[in-house]
């Protein structure tokens, strides 16, 4: 009798094992899907970037790495000439100044496989140094000098940072001249504005002959009865007490009543004025501040 029910019990408790398999588990048939599952999109390369995007062009004096694969007698590292060639085996001079690296890459497998040399060549650049395309930083930066244009939609800022950006004695104002069109080409910045709302537009793109010029920043004078005369950077909205409050205040003997600003006119001349505390000072103004009498 106990055997019996022990039976029963390991009968039951298959019969419940079973019902809780897919039916495809128990006839020993794949089951279908009751959702298809999302479609995979195509794996890219890291660093893979749209057809349309900009790519660089090709300079005089670009250090080039060129390859062809499985063909390593045809591989060699050579300099743009000043004319925009390179001097390739079998080919001869090559002209790929002002092509894009993929276009130089075409250029030279067409030659090879036109001239019946390499069947079906699969050339490779790679760009060593950028000397071709540079712009230069002048003025107020932490390191003025030439610099590569490594990528065809460098911007303005780009550049400063690679000069280190604005100096301590750097002003807001920038001015950038080159060539646009065949054109003598002109533009100030106001730097600020470029990190404003909206002010991509000012983030201008920079091309091969750029010169970048950080303007000096304003200054003011102070001296007199304050406490730490000297020059001080005047910063936008600047007012006269303001001024006075970056030089320490004014001394024990100073006085509101002796502050005169001399200002350079346009024509030159210089005057004298006392304006109210709210005001705000130029450019080249110097502030003095006068012992009071009393």
């Amino acid at each position: 009798m106990m055997h019996r029910t022990r039976r029963g019990a390991v009968a039951l408790g298959l019969i419940g094992t079973l019902a809780s398999l897919p039916a495809a588990a128990q006839t020993g048939k794949p089951a279908t899907p009751t959702t298809q599952p999302p479609q995979q999109q195509q794996a890219q390369p890291v660093g893979a970037v749209s057809g349309n995007a900009a790519e660089y062009r090709l300079g005089a004096g670009d250090v080039l790495r060129i390859s062809v694969y499985q063909n390593p007698d045809l591989g060699l590292e050579t300099r743009v000439s000043e004319g925009g060639v390179v001097s390739f085996p079998l080919l001869g001079n090559v002209r790929i100044g002002g092509l894009s690296v993929s276009q130089a890459e075409r250029a030279i497998a067409d030659g090879l496989k036109n001239g019946n040399f390499v069947k079906n060549p699969q050339v490779t650049i790679v760009v060593l140094q950028v000397k071709g395309n540079q712009a230069s930083v002048l003025g107020q930066v932490n390191r003025p000098g030439r610099y590569p244009i490594e990528v065809a939609d460098m911007r303005l800022t780009d550049l400063l940072a690679n000069a280190g950006g604005v100096a301590p004695t750097g002003g807001d104002l920038l001015v950038l001249t080159g060539t646009r069109n065949g054109q003598p080409h002109r533009v100030e910045i106001d730097l600020p504005s470029v990190f404003a709302p909206g002010g991509r537009s000012q983030d201008v793109l920079i091309q091969n002959g750029d010169v970048l010029w950080v303007e000096r920043a304003p200054m003011v004078y102070i001296y007199g009865e304050v406490q730490r005369p000297g020059p001080m950077r005047l910063e936008r909205g600047l007012s006269l007490m303001q001024s006075l409050a970056t030089g320490g205040g004014l001394t024990q003997r100073g006085t509101e009543k002796g502050i005169r600003v001399h200002r350079k006119g346009a024509d030159g001349k210089v005057q004298v004025l006392q304006p109210a505390m709210d005001e705000a000072l130029r450019d080249g103004d110097v502030v003095y501040v006068k012992e009071s009498l009393f």
